[in-house]
């Protein structure tokens, strides 16, 4: 029986290693990550070297071209780097890496990388239109080579590099509703201005609209001109101090139902669709990892274990509505903000069968089913 299995393939330039990698994604589940397993094939002229494997989580916070006079806008931190051949021990195989030896080949070879816990989520920051290279934000690669030691700085003809993914995706279950109440009082005037705010639900996916709920109790003497509405992206990049900032992904301003009058109230339902599509212009918009032949979205909610958890590597995310009542020059504002979670679902059953361990042996792969990685190399 014939299996349509897909994995992903990368070979050196000098073609004397290949790569293979079951998928590009791997699943955060804030107590652990996903283990990184593949094999590697090695040609008859490497079986008397030594194969190392490294992951890189590469964090990129300036642009390419304004490197210039030594300077360089890129760090990268080896959270993984092991001897992959001669293997100093038999290891455990996987289901995956079992059929793709029994594939390839006695020159095949499995690997298996543990990122820690702590590992920052792939994330990367739009860049603008006249921006050119890579685009800043958190990578990673895994990289496969030849050397005398796991030190050795690699050639670029007899190592090979693929770019993967550290993912999150969303909790099974809805948190509480988010809802807030902010009073404003005024010199010399009696009463206070009172405002309600609540969301239908503290969970979002990508692509659902956000659902708010205004209420306005005007019980000072000042009138309520307008109404604004937004989503907010905050955007902590960790390794700078001050690197804080929040964009507006979605917004809407209304006089519907205004002048709020002394005395009187209002009720509003707004609904917000925070989409990139309405925001290509927006330069430093965070996005999900970019991976080649992927749509790109706005970049999930950061989950943490705990507020501390924070990898100075990092680029943590998160999202908020925010709504405004302007009152006039003298009068000034009054605003209230809730944040919310926007995250990817998890896959379907059907989309995680096709790279489970737990599936029945194969002894076969169709041909189409390998895909080329034919990324260039970020490294030299």
């Amino acid at each position: 029986m014939v299996y349509n299995f897909r994995v992903f393939k990368k070979q050196s330039p000098n073609g004397k290693l290949t790569m293979y990698l079951g998928k590009r994604d791997f699943v955060d589940h804030i107590s652990g990550v996903e283990p990184i397993d593949g094999v590697v094939v090695i040609d008859d002229d490497y079986k008397n070297r030594k194969i190392f494997g490294q992951v890189i989580c590469s964090f990129r916070y300036g642009r390419e071209e304004d490197e210039v006079m030594g300077l360089n806008f890129q760090k990268d931190l080896f959270l993984v780097s092991e001897q992959l051949y001669p293997l100093p021990e038999k290891s455990v195989t996987t289901k995956l890496q079992d059929r793709l030896m029994r594939k390839l080949g006695d020159n095949c070879y499995p690997f298996t990388f543990i990122l820690p816990p702590s590992a920052p989520a792939s994330v990367t920051l739009q860049p603008g239109s006249e921006d050119e290279g890579q685009p800043c934000g958190v990578h990673y690669y895994v990289k496969l080579f030849v050397g005398e030691n796991e030190t050795n700085r690699s050639h670029k003809r007899n190592a090979v590099m693929m770019g993967i993914r550290k993912v999150q995706f969303a909790p099974t279950k809805q948190g509480r509703q988010p809802c807030t109440v902010v009073r404003k009082d005024f010199m010399l005037s009696p009463g206070e201005l009172e405002l309600e705010v609540t969301l239908d639900k503290q969970l979002y996916h990508h692509g659902e609209k956000i659902t708010v709920n205004i209420c306005v109790r005007n019980n000072s003497n000042k009138i309520v001109k307008k109404i604004k509405v937004m989503v907010q992206q905050g955007v902590d990049v960790v390794l700078f101090q001050n690197g804080q900032y929040r964009t507006s992904v979605a917004s809407i301003e209304t006089q519907e139902g205004c002048p709020i009058q002394p005395g009187s109230s209002l009720q509003k339902v707004v609904y917000l669709q925070p989409l990139l599509s309405s925001n290509k212009d927006h330069r430093g918009i965070a996005l999900d990892g970019q991976l080649k032949k992927q749509d790109l979205n706005l970049a999930s909610t950061t989950l943490l274990a705990s507020p501390d958890q924070r990898d100075a590597f990092g680029i943590i995310v998160s999202y908020a509505v925010k709504v405004k009542l302007y009152l006039g020059a003298l009068g000034g504002e009054l605003s209230a903000e809730l944040p919310f979670v926007l995250m990817h679902p998890k896959p379907n059953s059907k989309g995680k069968l096709i790279q489970s361990d737990s599936q029945a042996d194969v002894e076969t792969f169709r041909q189409d089913t390998i895909e080329p990685d034919v990324d260039e190399d970020k490294y030299d």
